[in-house]
């Protein structure tokens, strides 16, 4: 993913504008694995045994295992040539060296962060040496604790996870250590003029739709979502992403935003599938700051909440509309692996 990061300046609160996932690169780093694709993330797929979680603002219903198991697979768009949004390119890891346990003398990273980091925006942490993170555990307002479990550090940076990925510094993220996001999925039944649900003609099943905007920086449709603000609950994250991207609830007339404040609670307040919580292969990625998300599907079963709000793209989304799960839309990243979750769980078409 190709994109600054931008705050929004609301109520005197600052918002930081990043997406999930990172911009699908084709081109990787020659000799590494030509078997690595860029645009698609190594994601594990739940159990079916259900067990109830609550948050202040929304229940969650989630699979058996609390974080999703992690893949065999190394991290792939972590390791891409070409970081995003500059012209550094990686030290080149091959699928051998990734993990950390692995000896490796030459290992000769290269050290970046983007200058909109380094201009320590209100999102962003200080250099180490300048201040001292409690990481694995939360620190004032930032949560650094990990999906993954405890995290190692090294000369007082933390040390990626799931391995080696041929940069050092954040590059493009705020924070040292994990960086957390959230990703709403917004679903409603497909229906005809008489309000019965449609079934697809081939597999038989109910049609869903969700809620799905066109990104700006490169043109392809994507779930709504965005970054953690420090000291939020993930749960607020969730509403305040999909009313700022896909309701644009920021530029409404304050009268209109009563009613979308209304819809919206209605739905978060539902049961919420929590379809995916872990660590994100983004190209983003650096050995020292990485990507983690929660991805939770709210339905919107018999379609009167948001489901009778008109859709209006925020300033992250070129376009935003309801789009028919189906396993033949091409999505942005891994999204498409959480909508056939989605599908599933609903005993949905895909």
């Amino acid at each position: 993913m190709v994109r600054l990061l931008l705050r929004r300046d609301w109520i005197g609160r600052i918002h930081l504008a990043l997406t999930l996932f990172g911009l699908p690169y084709t081109v990787c780093t020659p000799g590494v694995r030509s078997a690595i694709s860029c645009s698609s993330s190594h994601l594990s797929r739940t159990s079916q045994t259900i067990r109830p979680i609550s948050t202040n603002i929304c229940n969650l219903y989630v699979t058996s295992a609390h974080t999703m198991p992690p893949s065999a697979a190394p991290h792939a768009k972590s390791r891409c040539s070409l970081y995003p949004g500059s012209k550094i390119k990686r030290f080149p890891v091959p699928d051998d060296k990734v993990e950390w346990s692995q000896n490796w003398p030459q290992y000769n990273p290269v050290s970046h962060t983007d200058p909109s980091v380094l201009k320590k925006p209100v999102w962003a942490d200080p250099d180490i040496g300048s201040f001292s993170p409690q990481f694995n555990a939360v620190d004032g307002t930032v949560d650094r604790t990990s999906f993954e479990g405890s995290y190692k550090q090294e000369k007082g940076k933390p040390l990626n996870p799931r391995g080696r990925t041929g940069l050092t510094g954040r590059g493009l993220l705020g924070r040292w250590g994990p960086n957390h996001a959230a990703d709403p999925i917004v679903t409603r039944w497909k229906v005809d003029a008489k309000g019965a649900k449609i079934h697809h003609s081939v597999s038989k099943r109910p049609i869903l739709q969700f809620v799905s905007i066109k990104r700006k920086d490169c043109g392809e449709w994507a779930i709504p979502g965005g970054m953690v603000d420090a000291g939020e609950q993930v749960s607020l994250t969730l509403q305040r992403e999909f009313s700022e991207e896909a309701l644009n609830s920021l530029a409404v007339l304050p009268s209109e935003r009563a009613n979308i404040h209304e819809r919206i609670n209605k739905l978060f307040k539902s049961p919420g599938f929590q379809v995916f919580k872990g660590y994100v292969d983004d190209p983003r990625n650096t050995d020292n700051a990485w990507m983690e998300t929660v991805a939770v599907n709210f339905h919107d079963d018999s379609g009167n909440s948001v489901s009778e709000l008109p859709l209006q793209a925020g300033d992250d989304a070129g376009q935003v509309k309801w789009v028919d799960l189906d396993s033949s839309f091409q999505l942005y990243a891994s999204h498409s692996h959480f909508l056939e979750l989605v599908a599933k769980e609903r005993k949905a078409h895909w």
